[in-house]
């Protein structure tokens, strides 16, 4: 499992790809409840990066508090994930 976070001013982008059905379910699950316990909502979508990989995106739109880095740093801790460049 890896992650790439890409800003700009006021929109930030999680993408995490993973492996697995039970990667997925745990990376889905994870995100789910940790987005759930703050007001600012994502989009988010799937989609399928090779035969074995699939990346789950989480995009925040108009950040102008920057509550998105929380978010995502605690997605990053909880996950145990590398951030790749």
């Amino acid at each position: 499992m890896d992650a790439k976070v890409r800003s700009e001013e006021k929109f930030v982008k999680l993408s995490i790809a993973y492996e697995g059905k039970e990667e997925g379910e745990l990376v889905c699950s994870t995100i789910d409840k940790i987005v759930s316990k703050y007001d600012i909502k994502p989009e988010m979508y799937t989609c399928n990066l090779s035969n074995k990989k699939d990346v789950v995106v989480i995009e925040y739109h108009d950040d102008v508090e920057r509550e998105a880095g929380d978010i995502f740093e605690e997605i990053i801790k909880t996950l145990n994930i590398t951030i790749c460049d």
